[in-house]
């Protein structure tokens, strides 16, 4: 059976924005802090940690443009997320890598080269504890194949607005998204042949993200060891 494609993000998101972002602002507050930095146009990646289910939705609310991001397959599996996460701009993953895992990478590389914003989790996965985990290098990959620059961004908040296992998130609380300066991959030594620039430009990554959230930092992977091979096998990854 052939793999579906998926475009990501398109008007049905425009539409869906307009609808539900005066909403949030009415639910919580949420400070944005270095938005001005995106560009009004063109390839952008941007790489939030990612600490709450809700991370997607506020950042896709608070850019001015359409944004893609990559979410787990698994949400094909329910008939709650099936149709309405690709409807509004995820590209499902299967972490079992291969061909799979590659198809969504093209389809992210497509949505850069329709110049159209993208958004990975370079962690791969939800911090459930707080921490601040090492990044995949999926990011970085995307970054050289496309050609475009990197925006870190540090969410911070969102944990208590829907913690760990909730199954609903807590209105009238605040949250903060900041936009960090951008990382341009082109600016590396060796980029287009040294294999060690993808994880230079991905620990640079997670020292922006850092510096934006203030997150106590830990040298590892988040999840668990067969996450991380399928990821740095197959592409990125966004678990919730």
């Amino acid at each position: 059976m052939s793999t579906p494609e998926y475009r990501g993000a398109g008007p049905s998101q425009d539409r869906l924005r307009a609808l539900l972002a005066p909403v949030a602002r009415r639910l919580w507050r949420i400070h944005l802090e270095g938005f001005e930095r995106l560009p009004a146009s063109g390839p952008a990646i941007l790489c939030p940690n990612h600490i709450s289910f809700m991370d997607s939705a506020f950042l896709m609310l608070s850019v001015p443009r359409r944004i893609s991001f990559v979410g787990k397959a698994e949400y094909m599996g329910s008939w709650k997320t099936k149709y309405f996460f690709p409807f509004m701009g995820m590209i499902p993953i299967d972490r079992s890598g291969g061909e799979r895992s590659r198809a969504a990478l093209d389809a992210a590389a497509s949505v850069l080269r329709r110049g159209e914003l993208f958004g990975i989790y370079p962690e791969g996965t939800r911090s459930r504890d707080g921490y601040l985990y090492r990044a995949r290098t999926g990011a970085a990959r995307l970054a050289i194949d496309v050609g475009c620059s990197i925006y870190p961004v540090g969410i911070v908040g969102t944990a208590e607005i829907q913690p760990p296992d909730a199954r609903v998130p807590k209105p009238f609380r605040s949250c903060s998204l900041r936009i960090g300066p951008p990382i341009d991959p082109s600016k590396y030594p060796d980029v287009a042949s040294e294999p060690g620039v993808l994880r230079a430009i991905s620990d640079d990554i997670m020292r922006s993200i850092q510096s934006l959230t203030g997150q106590e930092y830990r040298d590892v992977y988040a999840g668990t060891a067969d996450d991380a091979a399928a990821i740095d096998s197959g592409g990125p990854e966004a678990s919730q």
